[in-house]
């Protein structure tokens, strides 16, 4: 079997450790904080709670995606060893790095005829991307190979289920997702919406429930209604979240208490800068396998 390397983006939303000890290569996107520019690396330059707090404190800040430049020199150094490549990104439903990244690999190809790059639409974001990579890896050093990863990858990444919450609609409504009027009716009910991902990987607000506690419930609800098997889910699941750690770990204490055969405890990470520029501090992100997302 020809060997490859398995590869994401840093938007999966997993730590850096984790990637090297799954033998995970990534490419980094890029975001500024009060216009300067710095590197999504895993939060190896600022921490989490920096980039939270800079943000509350408001400071301005802008994500931008992989170019293809970038892709064509990051691919070009995995090529050079002799491998193959599956590439998987995040959904093309929020970035456009999908698009970016095939370019690279048409580019590359008169380059490396030999050699061939597999790229995958995800079509999740965060540590749901970050889920199915993880999933890849396993499959991968179970001795399956690239085409083959590949096919299981495209026919499978919409049994990963995405479910967010937020308790903080200020940076929705700064972003332009949610009306100043709605955001202001929604602040004073203490709304907080209940969203998914949709089977093209775009962002779909589905409830407005009202008060944390309420909505903290509701998450897990979601979760023993799709997952597989129900409450006898035995995969993993993972939970990502913006400044809000006791929120996160309060869905992971419920969750670990409803699925009693989960393959070890609920993960949980941190939202990384380029999501988080988006939501802002005080959103919770829950993530497992179930059946496909059809709608």
């Amino acid at each position: 079997m020809k060997p490859y390397v398995l590869s994401c983006c840093s938007t999966v939303d997993l730590t850096k450790e984790h990637l090297k000890d799954r033998n995970i290569c990534y490419a980094c996107y890029h975001y500024s904080l009060d216009d300067k520019e710095y590197t999504d690396d895993l939060w190896q330059t600022i921490k989490a709670n920096e980039f939270f707090d800079a943000m509350l404190s408001g400071a301005e800040t802008k994500t931008s995606q992989i170019n293809t430049d970038e892709f064509v020199t990051y691919f070009r150094q995995l090529l050079r060893d002799g491998n193959d490549v599956v590439h998987v990104c995040m959904s093309s439903g929020l970035s456009g790095t999908y698009n970016s990244a095939r370019i690279a690999a048409e580019l590359l190809q008169e380059e490396y005829p030999d050699q061939k790059i597999y790229l995958v639409d995800s079509l999740g974001a965060s540590s749901g991307y970050g889920l199915l990579v993880d999933q890849l890896a396993d499959l991968r050093d179970s001795g399956m190979s690239a085409q083959d990863l590949f096919n299981w990858a495209n026919e499978n990444k919409l049994k990963v289920h995405h479910w967010f919450f937020s308790t903080d609609l200020t940076f929705y409504i700064k972003g332009g997702r949610v009306s100043k009027v709605s955001g202001w009716f929604g602040t004073m009910l203490k709304i907080c919406p209940l969203l998914n991902m949709d089977h093209e990987g775009k962002l779909i607000p589905r409830f407005k429930i009202r008060g944390k506690k309420q909505v903290i419930h509701a998450i897990v609800e979601k979760m023993i209604e799709c997952a597989k098997d129900g409450k006898h889910y035995d995969g993993k699941c993972y939970i990502s979240h913006s400044a809000c750690y006791e929120d996160a770990r309060a869905v992971a204490d419920l969750i670990e208490n409803a699925f009693p055969g989960l393959k070890d405890q609920v993960n949980i990470y941190s939202i990384g800068t380029t999501i988080g520029s988006h939501t802002g501090p005080g959103t919770v992100a829950l993530f497992f396998w179930g059946n496909e997302r059809n709608e």
